[in-house]
């Protein structure tokens, strides 16, 4: 693979049963890469260490005045300094293309992962977690991979060059042979303990990510309460727990690099010693200790990939464990492999039921589900898509029925396509507003007709005023990021359009109105009914304008259905009904005999709203 080729095809299934097994599943398919980079790192490796054979050989050329032996040493000086460069060039091409491709891979899989869990993401995992793994974990990953190849060339050389003295000096090889191991091997007591201080480092470092950009996102909250200053001083004390984290992990990598310094060093002084004894004794030329002299100088730079390959993995493994923990998310436990599903599978139509509530949505019509639980709510709408993601160990909930088949049992693309679900946050992606509306849709429902159906005609006059265009078109009027422009209101109305413009087969709306005024409320509820004729919708919901249009309410409590009907009828027969939409307590439903008349007045006041507007 290479850079001009990305993205892939296929990013490929990953190995996440832990951060390792990922390294090294991300290693075996960049296989070719690898050996490319192997091949090249031992050219210039091989040149850099057979340079002192051939100074070696000019010296003693000049000691014993041979003209052709010396032109001998400087052609083979000339070969190897081609070796080195063309070695040392290509090696750095393929380095990259490894680190690069490595990246790309994990970003493809992050990317598809979310596009698979959706907003279901961000309830698993913090939203500064993914925006972590994505950016800086990535490039550490990518970095271990690159550095792989690089320090196995490193290691065969090393190999080669001690061979190659015993070869050439026997009685300095073997000192060369002994201090080589013992220097490779001497940092090895210090790696774990600079490991976990990384790890540390990472961790924390991860954190502050988290709570950024979580603050960054809930600024304008924070803003509205004046949280702001409590936690600037949170995100203050966490940049300065990183910081001395990073203090200390920084120690320990220093003290490493001291020792690669000090002990090769050493090595260096002894070679030297013991090699100038020999040469006055004559058991060995000047020629040959400066070979092994100016070898064991060359070994310095091997070494320095033992180093490197620690600090790669001590830096990439706390990475690859975040990245395994977003990897391993799934829609379901026994969800089947998508990619082996038949990709032309039509979707079912009929009926949408969801067993675990007991809640069934009849095809073709209006449901509204009333849940006194906002979070219970959220999770079965999501359910009802066939979005819910969950944890290999815990129970799961079976999964919801559309026309009778299992939505977790579909192709994913064929279940998304079937059933759309809105949440209650949407969002709005930078763009003009023809761009957000142009969405994989049936055709039968036209951008026009979504925005007066989502009474968007205040958003629409707001975005003619502020177009750059001459003609003063909306539809090509660029909306900011996350539709920062807009009010609340605005922006629900906006994604509430671009849901109807879909015009999917089942659409699964939770609280589109809890923005928008009473009176507008009321001409959205009238709206997505006219729209929506003939097609199911659910909308999770407690306002009485929208619980009044629709065809059928049930009531969902404790996680099951507990009453079913129209609004009105609920509302006087059933006092959890009424709790929920009139905000009043069990208690006082049950103790006071007025609750229910009162109740009645306020849904006929509701209702003069409605029909005022």
């Amino acid at each position: 693979m290479q850079i001009r080729d990305l993205p892939y095809p296929d990013p490929g299934v990953p190995d996440v049963r832990s951060g390792p097994r990922f390294l090294y599943w991300l290693g075996r398919n960049q296989l070719g890469g690898q050996l490319k980079s192997l091949s090249w790192g031992l050219l210039h490796q091989c040149g850099v260490a057979g340079l002192p054979l051939g100074v070696g050989l000019a010296v003693q050329a000049v000691v014993d005045g041979s003209g052709g032996r010396l032109a001998l040493a400087a052609g083979l000086i000339a070969l190897l300094g081609v070796a080195v460069a063309l070695g040392d060039t290509m090696l750095h091409r393929t380095a990259v293309t490894n680190w690069i491709t490595a990246a790309a891979r994990v970003q493809q899989l992050l990317a598809r992962k979310t596009a698979e869990l959706g907003s279901a993401l961000t309830r698993r995992v913090a939203a500064g977690e993914v925006v972590a793994v994505s950016t800086g974990d990535v490039e550490k990953i990518g970095w271990f991979v690159e550095a792989l190849s690089r320090f196995a060339a490193a290691a065969l050389a090393l190999v080669v060059v001690c061979v190659g003295l015993l070869v050439y000096q026997p009685a300095l090889g073997i000192v060369v042979a002994i201090g080589v191991p013992v220097l490779a091997l001497a940092v090895l007591p210090l790696l774990p303990k600079a490991t976990r201080r990384a790890d540390v480092q990472r961790e924390k470092a991860g954190k502050a990510t988290e709570l950024a950009s979580d603050t960054v996102a809930g600024l304008r909250v924070l803003r509205g309460i004046g949280g702001e200053d409590l936690f600037l001083d949170r995100y203050r004390s966490a940049s300065q727990e990183v910081r001395k984290a990073a203090v200390r992990s920084a120690r320990m990598w220093s003290l490493i690099s001291a020792i690669q310094v000090l002990l090769p060093g050493l090595l260096l002084i002894t070679v030297v010693l013991y090699g100038a004894r020999l040469t006055l004794d004559g058991r060995i030329a000047v020629g040959e200790l400066v070979t092994v002299y100016s070898a064991v100088t060359l070994l310095l730079y091997p070494l320095r990939h033992v180093e490197e390959i620690a600090m790669a993995y001590s830096f990439s493994r706390p990475s690859a464990k975040r990245a395994v923990r977003v990897l391993s998310l799934e829609r379901t436990a026994w969800a089947p492999d998508d990619t082996a599903a038949s990709g032309g599978q039509e979707a079912p139509g009929g009926d949408l039921y969801d067993p675990a509530t007991g809640l069934l949505a009849p095809a073709g019509r209006f449901t509204a589900v009333v849940c006194g639980d906002p979070d219970l709510a959220g999770l079965l709408a999501e359910r009802l898509g066939g979005h819910a993601t969950s944890d290999t160990d815990e129970e799961k909930p079976p999964s919801a029925l559309l026309g009778g088949v299992a939505l977790d049992d579909l192709p994913l693309i064929t279940a998304r396509g079937a059933v759309l679900v809105q949440d209650k946050d949407p969002v709005l992606l930078s763009g003009t507003l023809g761009e957000l509306l142009d969405v994989p849709a049936s055709g039968k429902v036209t951008a026009a007709d979504a925005l007066d159906a989502a009474q968007c005609g205040d958003v629409l006059a707001a975005l003619a005023q502020a177009s750059a265009d001459s003609t003063g078109d909306p539809m090509r009027t660029r909306i900011t990021e996350r539709g920062r422009s807009l009010s609340g209101g605005q922006r629900q109305r906006l994604a509430l359009a671009r849901s109807l413009v879909t015009d999917p087969e089942v659409l699964v709306l939770d609280e589109p109105t809890s923005a928008v005024d009473s009176h507008t409320e009321a001409r959205v509820a009238a709206g997505v009914k006219g729209l929506r004729k003939g097609r199911t919708t659910v909308v999770f919901a407690s306002s009485p304008l929208l619980l009044d249009r629709a065809d059928r309410v049930v009531l969902v409590h404790e996680g099951e259905v507990a009453a079913v009907g129209v609004h009105r009828e609920l509302l006087r027969t059933d006092p959890r009904y009424r709790a929920v939409v009139t905000r009043e307590p069990d208690e006082h439903d049950e103790h006071d005999g007025n609750t229910a008349g009162t109740a009645v007045t306020r849904a006929r006041e509701l209702q003069e709203i409605e029909e005022s507007a």
